[in-house]
């Protein structure tokens, strides 16, 4: 049995936290910017606990950080030290934008929080 290299083994969480399309919808709306939870769940139109469930995979695997302020976590988007996996990360938000449901995730976001 061949053994994995230790480059192999750091692009694996990569790989799987961007193979479940909720995530790249969170990590879609968090590019570029830093979004607080209590959007998530609205615009997305899943239950908060799911949504609860999916950033707290992003924080492990280290793609994803949460500042608090007050009762509210605010989220966005950490690149990965090794490049290849940063690079993975960027091309896979530089895809996204061409999504249409990806666009229409941000116009909710968008008009969710102009309307705060």
């Amino acid at each position: 049995m061949r053994r994995t290299t230790p480059s192999a083994q750091s692009l694996a969480p990569i790989f799987a936290a961007l193979a479940d399309p909720t995530r790249l919808r969170l990590l879609h709306l968090m590019a570029g910017r830093e979004v607080c939870v209590c959007y998530f769940a609205a615009v997305l139109g899943e239950s908060q606990p799911k949504i609860s469930r999916h950033l707290a995979y992003l924080r492990r695997t280290g793609i994803a950080v949460a500042r608090r302020e007050g009762k509210w976590a605010h989220y966005q988007i950490q690149f990965p030290a090794r490049p290849g996996a940063a690079a993975i990360l960027r091309q896979t938000l530089a895809t996204l934008r061409e999504d249409p449901t990806m666009r229409m995730d941000l116009k909710r976001l968008r008009e969710s929080q102009c309307a705060q």
